[in-house]
């Protein structure tokens, strides 16, 4: 992890940053709330952590990297454990009250302290492999859609599709490792449009008019997410004439796609004259974003990214971590876009939709305050 005098604000925000901007979407407690005990949110959510404990403990127990893997996974689940529990009788324990971002960092902590530095490194890797074979079929799919608000949903619901593969939800890692999973399978089962947050048409208008010079996305997941979601859109974007800047996390957590990971996958996705199926890349660049977690605080990022994103008109925020459980409120002097699937009833109960909904949540910047850019 980047030291702390390293980080600084995404630039983006809008401003004053205190004022405007909210990390973590779902409100775990009010300030009228009695801070010496768990508010109904704060115990349902512990009990989504505690609920993930098994699966991470399967993937430590087998990591070959670390000596006795086993019994240091044991170790993992019962102080996580502990933690939580200790969380539901004193909220203001271990640093709290706890949110998305501290319970994600602690059970990351926990992991790092015990030796374990990715243990979804085996299948992140199995699951590029099998993405970066598929990926000239997907582009060339989508190359062959000539209407181009069609060409742009397809390239959309390959996101969602891709987002799917997320070793994050408990759901999903079973069923994951139960019988896998298959992209094409997963665009054609999306859940039907309207979706629970669906600005589509609003961004179809935008795309059409081309004004979009530099692109930011905050990529999530390694495998179908980023090489036949991401990719695909971000080669279009770039044949569009923009300069794409994909911000990736510095560690890795869970199976979402470190920023060492990008440069490698898209140096197996480039052909010999450096282009992504007939696109040029000159224009593709990758950023590490600071963030070590599966969630990101946006008052925190690193220099390289803030100074990269200094000048982007649109920020794209995706997958559930990044885009649904934090920052899907936040605001932009600048036009964004949250794009992911909802992968934990939890979040669709919030939001008032159903488990595997898609959020597409696009906002213009606003144009009363030039002098804000």
């Amino acid at each position: 992890m980047e030291s702390e005098s390293e980080m600084v604000a995404f630039p983006l925000l809008l401003t004053p940053i205190e004022t405007n901007y909210r990390v973590c979407t779902i409100p775990y407690r009010f300030p009228s709330d009695n801070p010496k005990k768990a508010t109904p949110t704060e115990l349902q959510w512990i009990d989504v952590f505690l609920n993930s404990i098994p699966s991470f403990k399967k993937r430590a127990e087998t990591d070959s990297t670390v000596p006795d893997a086993p019994l240091r996974a044991e170790k993992f689940a019962q102080r996580y454990g502990d933690i939580l529990e200790d969380f539901k009788k004193d909220p203001e324990s271990h640093g709290g009250p706890p949110d998305g971002v501290l319970l994600c960092r602690l059970r990351e902590l926990i992991l790092r302290e015990l030796g374990f530095v990715d243990i979804f490194k085996k299948v992140k890797d199995e699951e590029n492999a099998k993405a970066i074979s598929l990926f000239k079929n997907v582009v060339q799919l989508n190359d062959a859609i000539e209407d181009e608000a069609k060409r742009l949903e397809n390239l959309v619901k390959g996101i969602f599709a891709g987002n799917i593969f997320d070793l994050g939800s408990a759901e999903l890692a079973e069923v994951f490792s139960r019988d896998g999973m298959s992209f094409s399978a997963s665009c054609q089962n999306l859940n039907p449009r309207p979706w629970v947050i669906d600005d589509l048409d609003t961004f179809k208008v935008k795309w059409n008019k081309r004004t979009w010079k530099k692109v930011v996305i905050f990529v999530d997941n390694s495998g179908a997410d980023i090489i036949l979601g991401i990719f695909p859109f971000a080669r279009e974007l770039l044949r569009c004439g923009a300069q794409v800047v994909l911000a990736a996390n510095d560690m890795p957590s869970i199976n979402d796609v470190t920023y060492t990971e990008l440069i490698e996958i898209i140096a197996k996705l480039k052909d010999e004259n450096g282009q992504l199926m007939g696109v040029d890349t000159s224009n593709l660049l990758v950023a590490n974003s600071g963030n070590d977690l599966p969630v990101i605080d946006l008052s925190r990022v690193s220099q390289v990214l803030a100074y990269l994103a200094s000048d982007a008109d649109l920020v794209i925020l995706e997958g559930m971590g990044r885009g649904i459980e934090t920052n899907l409120y936040a605001q932009f002097k600048c036009d964004s876009l949250k794009i992911g699937m909802v992968k934990h009833p939890e979040v669709a109960q919030f939001l008032g939709g159903r488990l595997y909904d898609c959020v597409f949540k696009y906002n213009e910047a606003e144009k009363k305050n030039p002098e804000s850019y």
